[in-house]
């Protein structure tokens, strides 16, 4: 088997074409299909259904089960050279860094504004997605690193904490809850909530909260992401539980604390643990640390509080 097969039924899968595969590679036709039999014949395994004259294809079972294997194959290779170019002191490379949408403004850019001053010539590749979706690309490789919300369960990924992220309720300036120092859990039965789509973390989180409170928030609107829900908010539809470190500086909408014990979620870079950091990635999680460890970013308390 060639690393250049994998490429070719890589290519196949994710354009579910041989002839869209073949334009991309710069290939004919005849020859990709040729190449990705000989590989079927060495796994003994048909990776593809093929639709007529080949021309639209879906993976079968057992093209679904060793897809997320070699696509690690792949990414392991991808990795080994970029380790390679490194060793030149990073003058360039690629790094692929992922992160919660809450995380990217006030934790990831400013972060990636300090490494891009140091190490220009290194092409940054920015996921955004919840942790729900970049645990399985880091297991994959696809991501090298990541910021992502505790727990992580998946055995191919490994955590390393940075801070713990207070949750606070957003709310329109006039809002009758706007005025208060703080609030509890229990305040949200009833309560006009503007709620994250599924698959984030923040909607899990408190949506737990509130059964663990036996509240139960009347969801105005579900789907949102953070900058719609934030939107939705300011415009008056409802109240949001966020992250602190995601309010806007505009004023549009005010913060108000829990009260103890609060809401709170624990932010943890993710990785491989199976094989150590790129240097890059390496070198960006080492800047992470230092600066959560020196207190940054986490929430400007006044703006915590709704000042």
């Amino acid at each position: 088997m060639q690393l250049r097969q994998l490429e070719y039924v890589l290519a196949v899968a994710e354009e579910q074409s041989f002839t869209r595969a073949a334009s991309r590679l710069h290939l004919a036709q005849p020859s990709l299909s040729r190449q990705v039999r000989l590989i079927e014949r060495e796994l003994g395994v048909l990776l593809f259904d093929r639709g007529p004259g080949q021309a639209a294809v879906s993976l079968t079972a057992d093209g679904e089960a060793l897809l997320p294997f070699l696509r690690r194959v792949m990414s392991d290779v991808e990795a080994a050279g970029a380790e390679a170019r490194a060793l030149s002191g990073m003058a360039r490379g690629r790094l692929s860094v992922g992160a919660t949408p809450s995380l990217i403004t006030r934790v990831l850019a400013p972060a990636l504004v300090e490494f891009h001053a140091s190490h220009p010539g290194i092409e940054l590749l920015v996921v955004e997605a919840g942790s729900r979706q970049l645990v399985p690309q880091l297991a994959s490789g696809e991501v090298d690193l990541a910021l992502v919300v505790l727990p992580v369960t998946d055995p191919l990924v490994a955590t390393t904490p940075l801070f713990d992220d207070p949750l606070v309720l957003a709310v329109a300036p006039g809002h009758p809850l706007a005025g208060r120092s703080t609030v509890g859990v229990g305040d949200l039965h009833g309560l006009a909530l503007v709620m994250f789509r599924e698959g984030y973390d923040l909607r899990s989180v408190t949506l737990a909260a509130c059964r663990a409170a036996g509240a139960e928030p009347h969801l105005v609107s579900q789907g949102g992401e953070m900058d719609g829900v934030l939107a939705f908010v300011a415009a008056g539809l409802g109240a949001a539980v966020v992250p602190a470190i995601a309010l806007p500086s505009d004023h549009r909408v005010s913060a108000v604390p829990f009260a103890d014990p609060g809401i709170r979620r624990t932010v943890a870079l993710a990785q491989r643990n199976d094989r150590a950091l790129p240097r890059p990635a390496q070198a960006l999680a080492d800047q992470l640390t230092a600066a959560t460890a020196a207190g940054h970013p986490p929430a400007d308390p006044a703006r915590s509080s709704g000042v």
